[in-house]
């Protein structure tokens, strides 16, 4: 294997991601002269080593289960609860919401509608100051903040008071679902990358099994003392307390190897050594200088745009279902308490969708696009089923089985995310493309919520097409973004062929390049991940 004296520095331009530099006629220069950046060689507690010592791998997976032990749980925990607070307003529509605080016509729609909008505009400085800061210590306190945002909406009065306060929540909550992606990305090595991430965004369905048995339990007291109970507000006061209590746990357990207190000084290098494979660097490399040449990259990068048009597509559907199904399926025949309880089979058949991916992408490579393309598949055909169907008795359970079938339909999005921290390397450059990814689900989850327009009701047939018609574009996009990598990774194959290079000397070269912050465009020694 090639030793790090040997490795050659690769020129600042390469004219295409998928080019070599030429090795004709030229000297290879040493990387022994290429000064390693101070950002590079930070370890944990600002230790400053130039060199990579080598560990075992009965340690790396020391530390990889001690990772999974303080984690998983605690994201699966925190991403819970982001989903049920952020979805909760559905449910709280159906136990008095609207009529409580005098919405009319579109004004329901809207209090989804402003909370994609400052989730948008505030996504990308978010990442700034993810990217600059202790990212566990500032995903906490956006925690705490959007906590006293759910738990204030339960004394809202009006529409003024509610969108001010959803306006409020989308700020906070912008950042949870980027920061927990470059959690994992420093964390956890490219191979691992989906299984992690699948964990904490099972949460959507698993922690939506407890939210709704706890949410049922609040709306039954409604029944029982009628409507003066206004059970919405005791869902927020439950839901906001929550909230708070996890993002003070958070302050205390959340962040990347550098800057948690429960691994010793040994156990951060140790981190930061296992993820040199993803050649990306660790989680000190790259935050120190934002560097505008890896943001021209993102523009001439097919999969930075097919990342936020993938994102807008899938999130329209999503914007329209979450605001809405619960309208939908009571329209449909059902009461609102049947309705949360329906709910539950479909979130366990999520989890376990989840759990299969997750175990299957953790054994074998390449799988995520196809799981991507075939998971939108079902939701096309549950989304014409609830628009060609009418509002009668005896369809209701039919119309109900077409939403059913929605449930893998967030796999296309949530494997995506993942792709983010295994196929983007600059530390500039991903968070460019996890900030552009965030802004198409914004942006497609506020056309989802508008595009169910009061005027449609009940039956929402514009709406409900709409959705099948994203779900439809998307099916060929992903199709499209995997034969892009297929094709780059063949060809960066076939030129390290006819250098003679065996895999050995390429990941140890791409290691450094890595740390370097190169891109993925600068390394030609990077493989993309399908």
């Amino acid at each position: 294997m090639a030793q790090a004296s040997e490795i050659t520095s690769i020129p600042a331009e390469i004219k295409s991601p998928l080019e070599f530099p030429s090795e004709s006629g030229k000297t290879p220069q040493k990387i022994q002269d290429v000064e390693i950046s101070e950002e590079s060689s930070v370890t944990g507690d600002g230790i400053q080593d130039d060199t990579t010592p080598k560990y075992t791998e009965e340690q790396y997976k020391k530390l990889k289960r001690k990772a999974d032990r303080y984690l998983l749980p605690l994201m699966w925990l925190c991403y819970g609860i982001q989903q049920t607070d952020k979805t909760s307003i559905g449910t709280q529509a159906i136990f008095g919401l609207t009529k409580d605080t005098g919405l009319v016509g579109q004004q329901y729609s809207w209090l989804t509608t402003i909370f994609y909008i400052t989730y948008m505009c505030f996504e990308f400085p978010s990442n700034i100051i993810l990217q600059r800061y202790l990212m566990g210590r500032t995903l906490s306190c956006y925690m705490l903040c959007w906590g006293v945002v759910v738990l204030c909406v339960g004394f809202a009065q009006n529409f003024t008071q509610l969108i001010t306060l959803r306006a409020l929540q989308g700020v906070f909550e912008c950042c949870i679902s980027p920061g927990f992606i470059l959690v994992v990305g420093s964390w956890y090595t490219t191979r691992e990358h989906a299984s992690r991430s699948l964990v904490f965004q099972s949460a959507n369905a698993g922690f939506g099994i407890i939210a709704n048995l706890t949410l049922y339990g609040i709306g039954s007291v409604q029944y029982s003392r009628g409507a003066g109970f206004q059970a919405w507000r005791y869902m927020s006061y439950f839901l906001g307390g929550m909230t708070i209590l996890t993002g003070c746990l958070c302050l205390f357990l959340l962040g990347t190897p550098s800057e948690v207190w429960w691994l010793s000084p040994e156990e951060k290098k140790i981190a930061n050594s296992r993820i040199l494979s993803n050649n990306t660097g660790h989680d000190r490399t790259g935050i120190k200088r934002w560097k505008w040449k890896q943001a021209r990259e993102c523009l001439i990068d097919p999969c930075f745009w097919f990342a936020g048009v993938n994102a807008f597509l899938n999130s329209v559907p999503n914007g329209g279902i979450t605001a809405f199904s619960s309208i939908i399926n009571t329209n449909a025949g059902f009461t609102n308490l049947q309705v949360i309880l329906l709910d539950i089979p479909r979130n366990v058949a999520s989890v376990l969708w989840f759990i299969c991916i997750g175990m299957i992408t953790s054994r074998k490579k390449n799988l995520r696009l196809y799981f991507m393309t075939v998971s939108v598949v079902p939701p096309i055909a549950g989304f014409i089923m609830m628009a060609t169907l009418p509002n009668e008795p005896q369809y209701k359970w039919i119309k109900w089985a077409g939403y059913f079938i929605t449930v893998p339909c967030v796999v296309g999005l949530f494997l995506a995310w993942t792709l983010i921290p295994s196929n983007v390397a600059g530390r500039t450059k991903r968070t460019l493309t996890s900030s552009f990814t965030f802004v198409g689900y914004c942006v497609g989850n506020m056309v989802g919520s508008q595009i169910f327009t009061a005027k449609d009701a009940p039956r929402y047939i514009h709406g409900t097409v709409g959705c099948a018609v994203c779900f439809g574009i998307e099916f060929v996009l992903l199709i499209v973004w995997r034969v892009v990598l297929v094709m780059r990774n063949r060809r960066r194959d076939k030129q390290l062929r006819e250098q003679g290079l065996t895999e050995e000397e390429r990941v140890e070269r791409g290691k450094q390049l890595g740390e370097q912050d190169y891109t993925d465009f600068e390394n030609p020694y990077f493989r993309y991940t399908m």
